[in-house]
């Protein structure tokens, strides 16, 4: 078992929610492209901090999260041009910061 983080804490919970988004989106919207990507940038945020714990050294580490935050960035991308397309509703506080 890892060493409990709270950026790992915080981005199992978030690849779950986008999880979850992503089978609102295939099920309900009968969308699946972007969704895909969607579940795919967002998972990988979680799996990229939790080989940083792993990291065989400090670099490897720094590497392991930039690389998360890269993914993360990716994720925002395709929950706008998802919100944008109407596919989905953003909460007012999300909508508010993208205005």
């Amino acid at each position: 078992m890892p060493t409990q983080s709270i950026v790992g804490d915080k981005s199992l919970a978030f690849g779950k929610r986008i999880a979850k988004c992503y089978r609102h989106l295939r099920d309900k919207k009968q969308e699946t492209v972007m969704s895909r990507q969607l579940l795919r940038s967002g998972t990988s945020i979680g799996a990229n901090v939790r080989e940083g714990l792993y990291a065989q050294s400090r670099k490897d580490f720094i590497s392991k999260l930039n690389i998360a935050l890269k993914e993360a960035g990716e994720t925002d991308y395709w929950l706008d041009v998802i919100h944008s397309a109407e596919y989905l509703a953003l909460p007012t506080s999300v909508a508010t910061r993208h205005s």
